[in-house]
């Protein structure tokens, strides 16, 4: 398996997968734009993917987002996507891929890596935590959906 920063060339493989990553999070299925919003992203420098592909299948993702922690005045990456196929989970990719984006942190001097997950996916917080990331007990985190 090889894991490495996705390119505009990856494109439609990649919006595959992300088509079917929204579809776990129960939005509709909408191909067209998964492509057109990962279009936009990556030739806007707005984030970085890293693919998993096995015998030339795509078979997982993660994509990261850039942001700052004003207090330790450095950067940070918003991990906000991790996904793995049906078919590939329980053979390491999504442990590779949260790897890569550890990497990716240390190369750019980031803080660190953040994430979140859904209260009820334990099988996603069992990985986070089996990979050194630590619940956070000390912040309340809000959103204001518009």
């Amino acid at each position: 398996m090889k894991i490495y920063q996705a390119s505009i060339e990856e494109l439609q493989g990649v919006a595959t997968l992300f088509n079917e990553y929204r579809m776990f999070y129960r939005q509709d299925s909408n191909i067209e734009e998964a492509e057109q919003f990962l279009r936009e992203r990556i030739e806007r420098k707005e984030s970085v993917i890293f693919v998993a592909v096995e015998d030339g299948k795509y078979v997982g993702f993660t994509q990261l987002y850039p942001s700052f922690s004003s207090i330790s005045m450095k950067e940070l990456w918003i991990l906000n996507d991790l996904f793995v196929r049906k078919e590939a989970r329980g053979t390491g990719v999504g442990k590779e891929l949260l790897a890569k984006a550890k990497q990716f942190a240390v190369e750019t001097g980031a803080k660190g890596l953040k994430l979140q997950t859904e209260v009820d996916n334990a099988t996603a917080q069992h990985l986070y935590v089996g990979n050194g990331y630590i619940r956070d007990d000390r912040y309340f985190h809000y959103e204001l959906n518009l």
